[in-house]
């Protein structure tokens, strides 16, 4: 992570304004599949240089939170969110990128009360009963599913590297297209084919934001579109990115979690 922090901070983007308020509501940031809380490095920076209270976990399974993949659960996935939650005295405002739109749509049905909304950046946005598996097997436009590579006798899944640029920063700098490989980390499998359970008392219950990105190669823009159209929210917003605005638009990601979280 040392590599990426260097990038955000050649590009320019750990600088932003100093502004407090006691008012503002907590920001966790879930990271999603093949990644962990390292990508948000440049985000968190400017939350807080904003005035925001961050909370970014790691999920289990990986670098920062390690665990055998046969340990590791989309429930762990839930609960350990929620377990960073504790701290918080109000309602937090819920970010999640790609699966961790999933992970932060069980922690809403599981615990509501916890959390102000929901935002989903580049994100799954599940219906009861879908999966990761699921939803992007019906994405017939997204790009990663001839590079996804199954382990099952290690209980991994794994993105083939010499597609993994092109795949998440296809928008980005020849510097963060080389560093990239190198970023994208290995997956459990048993969280990825786990169906959601939601309800409309609990999760359906809680306002959701959308941030759209408009060069997306993993969770492409039409079945963004799609997947809105199915579970409305009470606003959109739409990068000019890929898949990893966090790296490649962090101002943007940064303006536009904080317009979701602006709005009651």
């Amino acid at each position: 992570m040392k590599k990426l922090a260097a990038l955000l901070t050649l590009s320019g983007i750990a600088v932003f304004s100093n502004v407090y308020a006691d008012t503002k509501p907590t920001i966790a940031l879930v990271h999603g599949a093949f990644e962990n809380a390292g990508i948000w490095q440049g985000v968190e920076a400017g939350l807080k240089a904003d005035g925001y209270q961050v909370i970014v976990p790691t999920l289990p399974g990986r670098v920062g939170n390690p665990a055998s993949p046969d340990k590791v659960s989309l429930n762990l996935y839930r609960d350990t969110v929620l377990k960073s939650l504790d701290g918080a005295k109000t309602p937090v405002v819920l970010v999640g990128h790609s699966f961790g739109g999933i992970v932060i749509s069980d922690v809403a049905e599981a615990k509501p009360a916890k959390v102000r909304s929901l935002v989903y950046l580049a994100a799954y946005l599940p219906k009861d009963g879908d999966s990761l598996l699921s939803l992007a097997t019906a994405d017939k436009e997204a790009k990663i599913g001839p590079q996804l590579n199954i382990d099952k006798e290690h209980g991994i899944a794994s993105i083939a590297r010499n597609a993994r640029a092109d795949l998440f920063a296809n928008d980005g700098s020849e510097q963060l297209r080389q560093a990239i490989p190198a970023l994208i980390l290995d997956e459990p499998l048993g969280p990825l084919a786990t169906p959601v359970k939601l309800t409309p008392a609990a999760y359906g219950a809680v306002p959701k934001f959308y941030i759209h990105t408009a060069k997306d190669q993993v969770v492409s823009p039409w079945f963004q579109a799609g997947m809105v159209a199915a579970t409305p929210v009470k606003n959109e917003l739409t990068l000019n990115t890929g898949h990893t605005p966090f790296l490649t638009d962090v101002r943007g990601v940064v303006h536009a979690i904080e317009q979701a979280a602006s709005t009651k």
